[in-house]
C-alpha cells in the first residue's frame, strides 16, 4: 500500500461541511463513498487537512489515503470527477512517504473572506453581501495586530476541545479587488474553531466605525468571546491554501 495526497477544491454550499457526520451530507462521505465504488465497493478511508463548517468552500484542500500503487493517477483523476459532483473536483495526485500526514505535516494555511457591495446573483453563494461603506484603512491597520504567536480565545467557537489557542498569524491584510468587490487574506499554522469568521465580523466592524482598531489589542487580550464581534455567514469564506 502506497500514501497518497489529493489535491481538490469544493463548493461547500451543499454540504454540512468536510466531516462525516450523522445524518448529514459532507464531502467526506461523498469523497470516500465514490473511492469505495471505484475500488470494488472496498471502504476506504480519507484524512483530510482540517474542517471546515457548514456552506464553507475549499480552493484548495488536502486529504491523504492507503492504496494499491496507482498506475495512471490521471485516468484515477478522470475517473473520479465523473463520479463526484460538479460541486467537488479532484486536480491532483501525488504519492508522498508514509511520514507525510494531510494535516499534522501542513505548516501554514490561508483563508480568503469575500465581500461584496452590489447585490449579485452569481456572487450569492460565495461572497457576503454587505451593502454599507468601509473604511479599509482602518481594517487593516486593525489587521495587524493579529500578526504573531497569541492566544486568539476571543476570536474563537467556545467549548471546542484544543489543547490551546494560541496560534501564530503570519499575514492579514483587506485587499480591494475592484469597487464593489474585497476580500480578507489571512495565513496562520492553524486555526481555531470559527476563528476567521469571528475576526472578519470584529474587522467589519472596525470598518463600519464601530470599533477602533486599537480595540483588538484589548479584544484579543480579554480571551473572552463575547469581547468580540459576531461572526459573518459562512458562504463567503475559502479555504485558500495548504502549504507543506
Amino acid at each position: 500500500m502506497q500514501r497518497y495526497f489529493f489535491e481538490l477544491s469544493y463548493n461547500g454550499a451543499s454540504f454540512h461541511g468536510w466531516q462525516i457526520q450523522p445524518n448529514a451530507h459532507s464531502v467526506q462521505e461523498e469523497i470516500e463513498s465514490k473511492l469505495s465504488q471505484l475500488y470494488s465497493n472496498t471502504p476506504i478511508k480519507v484524512i483530510g487537512c482540517g474542517r471546515t463548517d457548514a456552506g464553507v468552500h475549499a480552493k484548495h484542500y488536502v486529504l491523504h489515503m492507503e492504496l494499491p500503487i496507482i498506475e495512471d493517477a490521471e485516468q484515477l483523476i478522470f475517473k473520479l470527477n465523473r463520479m463526484l459532483p460538479d460541486s467537488i473536483a479532484i486536480q491532483k495526485i501525488r504519492a508522498v512517504s508514509q511520514d507525510d500526514h494531510a494535516r499534522f505535516s501542513a505548516t501554514s494555511r490561508t483563508y480568503r473572506y469575500f465581500v461584496h457591495s452590489t447585490k449579485d446573483p452569481f456572487l450569492a453563494e460565495t461572497s457576503w453581501y454587505l451593502n454599507q461603506s468601509l473604511d479599509l484603512q482602518k481594517m487593516n491597520k486593525a489587521a495587524q495586530f493579529l500578526i504573531g504567536k497569541q492566544d486568539f480565545t476571543s476570536l474563537s467557537k467556545l467549548h471546542t476541545d484544543v489543547k490551546t489557542n494560541v496560534c501564530d498569524v503570519r499575514f492579514a491584510e483587506w485587499i480591494r479587488v475592484n469597487e464593489t468587490e474585497l476580500y480578507f487574506e489571512i495565513t496562520a499554522d492553524r486555526f481555531l474553531r470559527n476563528m476567521v469568521r469571528a475576526t472578519v465580523g470584529t474587522l467589519v466592524d472596525v470598518g463600519l466605525g464601530k470599533l477602533g482598531p486599537n480595540d483588538i489589542p484589548q479584544i484579543l487580550a480579554a480571551m473572552n468571546r463575547q469581547a468580540a464581534s459576531s461572526s459573518v455567514p459562512a458562504h463567503g469564506l475559502f479555504l485558500w491554501r495548504i502549504d507543506y
